[in-house]
């Protein structure tokens, strides 16, 4: 999704943000009810502080409540883990360890469940919407993977795992976490439960009417699946990174990557590189198995940050095939005679994961990797030590300062 388009969507959906509490939770061909905005939220090809911006500039707060609750639950889940980067690394490792560890039966039923063909037709439809167009309602997401998780007793990473191969909107934070609290790890002695009931009262009749293996949702049917509880997951202090670019007299390069697409607006919009860089990379691809529609995603996202900063910063601009981030940081630096490079600090998942070997590299040729943090991510994450509900009490009076001014990037989109 390009800058543009989200812009546009945003600006049809946003006279329904007051009535989105009422009709949220109904999930409906082609999903009308919601903004669909996820995708471009996950790039940050348009920014969390523009619509918190734009939604104050026209609503009062209680009017739009469950709406900002729901923009600020991605940064919520986003900071909670960027406090406890443990969870990813044992994640990523569980998946492994489940992917070995399966029975011949239990991968064979993976994998008729992911094809859409595991006997209950609503969770195959799901299955098949998912692949088919990499998206799904987050109330569906949460029934399949009650699914997954409590009626099919599959290991929740290999689901979560199914998840992040396929979403466009995949977020290490937010699908990571999500699976964690359905399956009952993220909140103690609280897991969440598919039920027939809540299906039939919230699916369209027209996803309702084959309703082949429905019987085994029943309400008094499902229950918990016993999980080991992980020790309590205790806040790690947050990286201290700076909100400015710094002053650099040498030639030095802008890093595009999937995590912030969107340097034109916020902290990074006034420098002036050298040149500007971007790398899609088929082997990294191939080593999470994501789907091609994601990939397709991801490559449209990049091209269109590439051409809004070609546009903004008047220097070439290149999107750049690599056998990984290194690969390509390396040669274009060389190429571009850079001594340094500024690029937005990613956030805990893969492109984090691949930071200390791109600084190990670009050191080699005595390039230095400067990561910078927006202000507004560096206030908001640090009140994520919690559950969800006293961050957004927190949340409540940083809104109450957006509309009169603050820390928060976003200016009212005219």
């Amino acid at each position: 999704m390009t800058r543009h388009a989200a812009l546009a969507r945003w600006h049809e959906f946003l006279p329904a943000t007051p009535a989105y509490q009422a009709w949220r939770n109904h999930v409906e061909p082609g999903h009308a009810n919601v903004s669909r905005l996820s995708p471009a939220l996950r790039t940050r090809v348009m920014l969390e502080d523009e619509i918190i911006a734009d939604t104050l500039a026209q609503y009062h707060l209680p009017q739009v409540e469950k709406w900002l609750q729901e923009v600020c639950w991605r940064r919520y889940w986003k900071g909670w883990l960027e406090m406890r980067p443990h969870v990813w690394r044992r994640y990523r490792q569980g998946v492994h360890d489940a992917q070995r560890h399966l029975s011949t039966e239990q991968k064979a039923r993976q994998n008729a469940i992911e094809q859409g063909q595991g006997g209950i037709a609503i969770m195959d439809h799901l299955a098949r919407e998912l692949i088919h167009t990499g998206y799904l309602h987050n109330h569906a997401r949460m029934w399949f993977a009650s699914y997954w998780v409590h009626v099919e007793r599959l290991p929740w990473e290999l689901g979560a795992d199914f998840f992040f191969r396929h979403l466009l909107d995949a977020d290490p934070a937010s699908n990571t976490l999500s699976w964690r609290w359905v399956a009952g790890l993220q909140t103690r002695g609280k897991t969440y439960l598919v039920r027939r009931s809540n299906l039939e009262k919230y699916l369209t009749p027209t996803i309702l009417q084959d309703s082949t293996g429905l019987e085994l949702l029943e309400d008094s049917l499902v229950s918990p699946r016993p999980l080991s509880l992980p020790e309590e997951e205790l806040p790690h202090a947050l990286p201290q990174l700076p909100t400015l670019a710094p002053s650099l007299s040498s030639r030095f390069g802008l890093w595009l990557h999937p995590d912030d697409l969107c340097p034109e607006v916020g902290p990074l919009a006034h420098i002036r590189p050298t040149a500007v860089a971007a790398f899609t990379s088929s082997p990294i691809y191939t080593h999470y198995r994501l789907g091609q529609n994601r990939i397709q995603h991801l490559h449209a996202a990049l091209k269109d940050a590439t051409t809004r900063s070609a546009e903004h910063y008047g220097c070439p601009v290149t999107l750049d095939e690599a056998p990984t981030t290194a690969d390509g940081l390396v040669t274009w630096a060389q190429r571009e005679q850079l001594q340094d490079i500024v690029a937005f600090a990613p956030f805990i998942g893969p492109i984090a994961d691949a930071i200390p070997h791109i600084q190990t590299r670009l050191a080699e040729i005595s390039c230095q990797l400067h990561l910078i943090r927006r202000p507004s991510d560096l206030a908001v994450f640090p009140k994520a030590k919690a559950g969800f509900f006293p961050f957004w009490e927190k949340m409540k009076t940083e809104l109450v300062r957006k509309s009169t001014g603050s820390v928060f990037e976003g200016k009212p989109i005219h």
